[in-house]
């Protein structure tokens, strides 16, 4: 173990190690019934639960152990490389540029979303009063670790809309992804699931069409925040792409 960080460049190695250190921080805490992903995952900006420091704190939270894992052995596997080509400062700035991009794509349209049901809502004649009700019922479900199921499907949409957040690295994950697939297109890697190689601009196409589709399928079961990979994704490829306009690609 200490050889695999030993070799790790410093940016990759700090941000694995915090990434870690949160994760762990997250499940013992939630052991204890202390609320850490409500506390540090990012909301939509007119949700009631939203802070500021959650625009920094959502992408050092993963929601499970395989999501944590996918995200870090992507950093693990692609970062240092980028890190290498560009230097430390460079490659930080990207990673921390391009989860802020995903995180702001994401929540904007979220925004937009939770206004475009809150304005439903009062074209159904919902009352000031009774709006209120119902935000402040969520928000005492919320602080004792509940989450209240509505049975009109509106108000449910509004319910998910303002209380479930958005976290992990993905969008930052997906941004180097698109940096190495950009720099270096001709690269063969083997993939885990099925294990056949693949050329890394082939597969940056892939995913990136992948989670398009997903994006537009909303499925209401979907927990994943598919437009945050594709912001992510986005901002990626305009800086790597003005970066790199003087330079040529590696292949």
């Amino acid at each position: 173990m200490n050889s695999i960080f030993a070799n790790l460049p410093p940016v990759v190695k700090n941000l694995l190690l915090l990434n870690i250190i949160m994760y762990v921080i997250t499940f013992l805490g939630e052991m204890q019934s202390i609320q850490v992903t409500y506390l540090l995952g990012g909301y939509v900006f007119n949700s009631p639960f939203f802070e500021p420091y959650q625009i920094i704190t959502h992408f050092f939270m993963h929601g499970g152990l395989m999501h944590i894992f996918f995200n870090m052995f992507a950093l693990v596997m692609f970062g240092p490389i980028l890190e290498q080509v560009w230097g430390p400062k460079r490659f930080f700035i990207f990673y921390v540029a391009t989860a802020l991009g995903a995180f702001f794509l994401h929540q904007l349209v979220g925004y937009i979303e939770v206004n475009n049901i809150i304005g439903q809502l009062r074209a159904q004649g919902l009352t000031e009063m009774e709006f209120f009700n119902i935000q402040e019922s969520i928000i005492n479900a919320r602080e004792k670790g509940q989450m209240i199921q509505f049975r009109d499907p509106l108000v449910q949409r509004y319910n998910i809309g303002i209380s479930v957040p958005v976290v992990g690295a993905s969008g930052a994950i997906f941004g180097i992804l698109v940096a190495f697939g950009y720099l270096f297109p001709n690269t063969r890697l083997m993939l885990l699931f099925p294990p056949i190689p693949i050329k890394a601009k082939w597969l940056v196409l892939i995913m990136f069409g992948y989670e398009v589709v997903q994006m537009f399928m909303d499925r209401p079961d979907d927990n994943v925040a598919h437009l945050a990979h594709i912001g992510g994704a986005i901002v990626g490829f305009f800086i790597v792409l003005f970066w790199q306009k003087s330079t040529k690609r590696f292949y």
